[in-house]
């Protein structure tokens, strides 16, 4: 157990008053041991160390510490985020982590592959346990990187009410909290019932609010302007058939030629961090019959909403596999065509109104379950959990681009195909009610704009079955031999099932919304498991073995869709004194793809990435030849040619049923020194090594880009639809698929110490470090492995800073407190998934250190409890990463887009 774990040994009182330690299950063991006796890396938050903070919601609180990645789901993500919250250990994604709560699995969000942290009220948490080496061998698939067990206050005998609002300097992202619980106990105490309820909501920002926001950088350029903006513009864009020049409408009949000058900030309309709001309740009793007959229930309930805008729909034609059209074009015959021949244009559709999204997610945990005494130690644990979510997502004043073609009186010939020759015929707008003809480029009617646009409906549904039997006895027999100790023993069965459901809205199936067509999707998956624990200390208070443990754990599955597979972890733990001890674990891990990766529908994104036939400059030597060659191939000049999608491609991303599983193997090694003669101490260094082959993912689209172009990986050219009549790229198809892998490493230095300074007086210190060794990453099977330590994913993606910090120090007197916080993010070199920029490439190219500073003021008066605190508190800004969208990486520096940030809490128990 880690340094933060170790220091909190449990101490209690017998009729002699001399203390002794009290056994106590610790995630990573389903059996009882001392709080610092174990071998697996579990680090321990405490609720305390959370309501310190600024953070109303776990996700947010998560991301401080150093071994929590960025490879999660920040509230922060308002393109495609889904308005969760998701979490991940050492950057392995957050499909690869497994939240448990109580020790029991529960439903993940109906629109993503995680467990959003949203919905778990943070004062409804009595601690959080995190196992940082793996866990597929004791808790199941998911496991690969660690286990995240939140657990929750139970057998509340007072009721607390809380109170909490804050505000940024700016005036926005304003948070409040209101929470309550109440729980007595009844029948002399052997049954208690314990509610709990809370509504948070916190505010979202709009990117125009942020100096550093409010024009999204296009270009990297080493010397000259930048570009900023859009190419697609609300007055529209049309490219001249007879010339091949970009031209953009007056509103009157006449144009001018397009320049950078027209291009549109697109940031005015566009969030830049989700508006959240959550309700959640709760119910848990229990009631002892007997020592062997203990039922007990759990019901969780949360309704979560999240409230986003982006700017208006970008409309330049159909995206694959829509029929329509794949260039908006203005056919020949039209009257608002003046040269005769088809001529293609694209438009930022601000008639229809910015896109609003709203979504609601309802989720339900059901436990109910006995656990009590067999005979002679042996205890068990049977329960079955039912969870389920459900997700509606609405948004507002999205483009009917079959519409908008019959608008402006556009018609297939061939309406099946996308490169159809069309004719100018106004029946198809006149036979339609409530079809208005119109200019394609002039200010669309009220009535016209009605017409064009549409509010998109889609749902989703998750339900997980979970049944689970788990019997152990920590004290089966004592070794035969001189200081040898007890074996311990656990094992149990499990059978867990889990499905999901998508459907698109009608519109968006039938292929003609702006985005692309998609069809109902769902399945699901069962798995049968047995596991197993066996503990022997070997010895156990003796010369140069005060303590030496061994630890094996296995776990056999069997799935209905791959069939079964065997996991193991082996560990061992040796104090040769009390002051100092000596841990290491080696163990497997196996991951069957989930339901999302599986049966996922099949949806649009635009991350960023730049077509290679638009930025040449980007690639130098060979590159640059096979890249102007690859172009010049299609009939595209890269010295003329203007890309219409603003830095940001269309990308098809979805699930795939011909995924495979994923395997790896995990080692940690590392050493706790709890010093008597500096009493309250406690220090740990672990170095961890983490290995995983046939990674599920996706590919970036600019990789695939870049991998095609230049000729390094041809096969990815398959993944690129074919481009429109303008050239221009119409999308990518970046769906799960069996990758290559992941080798990473690195040490943890961990620091406690609490100090009884004066009889009035007290300091704690706490300090959690990570070094980064190595984060090597395979993208393609047998490919090239890239290193990736120390880069930044510029282009919206996870960074792997070499260095990361989180300190935090509590001073208290009497019933005043004064706690400070500090947090290092290192630098990184910004890297686009295969070759890093560097000073030659791109006039930035790099970000530099980041530390942040928290305060927070606590007084106890009584019964009342008030804190007052300043996160941010030198209002430090997100560093500018080149993302074409945010100027910032919001899955690295996202804790920083509120500024400097100020709240207040009060809370009272009876």
């Amino acid at each position: 157990m880690d340094a933060t774990a170790t220091k909190k040994k449990i101490v209690v009182k017998t009729k002699d008053a001399s203390p002794k330690s009290e056994t106590i299950m610790v995630t990573g063991s389903y059996l009882r041991s001392s709080n610092n006796s174990s071998a697996n890396p579990v680090q321990v938050i405490t609720a305390k160390q959370i309501q310190q903070t600024s953070a109303i919601s776990l996700g947010d609180y998560l991301q401080r510490l150093p071994s929590i990645g960025s490879s999660g789901t920040p509230n922060q993500q308002t393109n495609g985020g889904g308005g969760v919250s998701c979490t991940d250990i050492r950057n392995f994604g957050s499909k690869r982590v497994l939240i448990l709560i109580d020790g029991k699995r529960t439903a993940i969000n109906a629109a993503t592959s995680c467990v959003d942290l949203n919905t778990i009220p943070v004062e409804e948490i009595a601690s959080v346990e995190m196992l940082k080496d793996g866990g597929s061998e004791l808790y199941g698939a998911d496991a690969v990187s660690g286990v995240i067990n939140i657990k929750l206050r139970h057998d509340v005998t007072k009721a607390t009410i809380t109170m909490r609002g804050g505000i940024s300097q700016y005036g926005d992202a304003k948070t409040g909290l209101l929470s309550a619980m109440k729980g007595f106990n009844f029948d002399h105490g052997r049954g208690n019932v314990t509610l709990f309820g809370q509504y948070n909501t916190s505010g979202g920002i709009m990117s125009q609010d942020r100096a550093w926001a409010a024009n999204p950088q296009q270009t990297n350029p080493v010397t000259g302007t930048p570009v900023y903006g859009s190419s697609i513009i609300p007055a529209g864009r049309v490219t001249n058939p007879i010339t091949g020049a970009n031209l953009v409408s007056n509103g009157d009949g006449t144009f001018h030629r397009y320049s950078n000058a027209d291009r549109y900030n697109f940031a005015k309309d566009t969030m830049v961090q989700n508006y959240n709001q959550n309700s959640a309740l709760s119910g848990d009793a229990h009631y002892d019959v007997d020592s062997h007959f203990k039922p007990y229930a759990n019901v969780r309930y949360s309704h979560t909403t999240t409230a986003r805008q982006m700017a208006a729909a970008p409309v330049s034609g159909g995206i694959k596999p829509s029929p329509l059209l794949s260039s908006w074009t203005i056919p020949a015959g039209s009257p608002y065509n003046i040269w005769g021949r088809d001529a293609i244009m694209s438009r930022r559709m601000n008639d229809l109104g910015p896109r609003k999204m709203d979504y609601a997610t309802d989720t339900w945990t059901v436990i109910g379950g006995a656990k009590g005494k067999i005979w002679r130690g042996w205890d068990y644990d049977a329960s079955m959990t039912y969870g389920q979510s459900q997700y509606t997502a609405n948004t507002q004043n999205m483009g009917n681009y079959r519409h908008l073609l019959q608008m402006t009186g556009v018609r297939q010939l061939d309406p099946t195909n996308p490169a159809s020759k069309i004719v100018y015929d106004p029946t198809v707008c006149t036979s339609q009610p409530g079809c208005v003809l119109s200019n394609p480029l002039a200010p669309l009617s009220p009535a016209a704009a009605e017409y064009g646009k549409f509010t998109q409906h889609d749902h989703a549904m998750y339900q997980l079955r979970d049944f689970n039997l788990r019997i152990n006895n920590s004290n089966v027999a004592k070794m035969p031999w001189q200081h040898g100790g007890d074996l311990g023993i656990a094992f149990g069965m499990e059978h867990r099932s889990e499905q999901l459901s998508s459907k698109p809205d009608p519109i968006v199936i039938a292929g003609d919304s702006t985005g692309n067509a998609t069809s109902y999707t769902g399945g699901g998956f069962n798995v049968n498991e047995v596991y197993a624990e066996g503990q022997i200390p070997l010895l156990q208070n003796a010369f140069l073995a005060k303590d030496l443990t061994i630890d094996g754990q296995g776990r056999w599955s069997d799935y209905n869709t791959f069939g079964s597979t065997k996991n193991w972890k082996v560990s061992i733990n040796w104090a040769p004194v009390r002051d100092i001890r000596f841990r290491a674990t080696l163990g497997t891990s196996y991951r069957q793809p989930n339901v999302y990766e599986l049966y996922g529908g099949q949806q649009l994104g635009y991350p960023s990435a730049v077509d290679p036939c638009a930025s040449l400059s980007n690639y130098g030597g060979a590159q640059a030849a096979a890249v102007l060659a690859r172009c010049n191939a299609q009939g595209i000049n890269p010295a003329t040619f203007v890309s219409q999608n603003t830095s940001q491609v269309p990308t098809v991303s979805g699930g795939n049923v011909k995924l495979q599983p994923e395997s790896g193997r995990t080692y940690t090694i590392g050493t706790v020194v709890t010093p008597r003669w500096v009493p309250g101490l406690s220090a740990s260094v672990t170095y961890w090594h983490y290995s995983l082959n046939n990674t599920i993912g996706t590919l970036t689209t600019q990789y695939i880009l870049d991998q095609c172009y230049t000729g390094a990986d041809t096969s990815q050219c398959g993944a690129i639809a074919a481009r429109s009549v303008s050239q221009q790229l119409t999308s990518v198809s970046a769906i799960y698929q069996n990758l290559g892998g992941i080798r990473t490493s690195g040490i943890d230095f961990d620091l406690d110490y609490h100090v009884r300074l004066t009889p009035h007086d007290g300091l704690t210190i706490s300090n959690n470090m990570q070094q980064l060794v190595s984060y090597l990453q395979q993208n393609v099977p047998n490919g090239q492995w890239y290193n990736y330590t120390g880069r930044l994913f510029y282009q919206g993606g996870s960074g792997q800073p070499r260095v990361s910090d989180y300190a935090q120090a509590t001073w208290q007197h009497d019933d005043f407190s004064f706690t400070y916080m500090m947090r290092y993010i290192g630098g990184m070199v910004w890297n686009n998934g295969v070759t890093d920029v560097t000073p030659k490439t791109g006039g930035q190219y790099k970000t530099p250190g980041i530390f942040t500073h928290d305060i927070t003021l606590g007084y106890r008066l009584n019964r009342w409890n008030f804190e007052a605190g300043v996160s941010n508190l030198f209002d430090k800004k997100p560093p500018f990463v080149m993302d074409t969208s945010t100027n910032t990486n919001i899955y690295q520096y996202g804790s920083l887009i509120v500024g400097r940030y100020a709240f207040l809490q009060a809370g009272i128990s009876f």
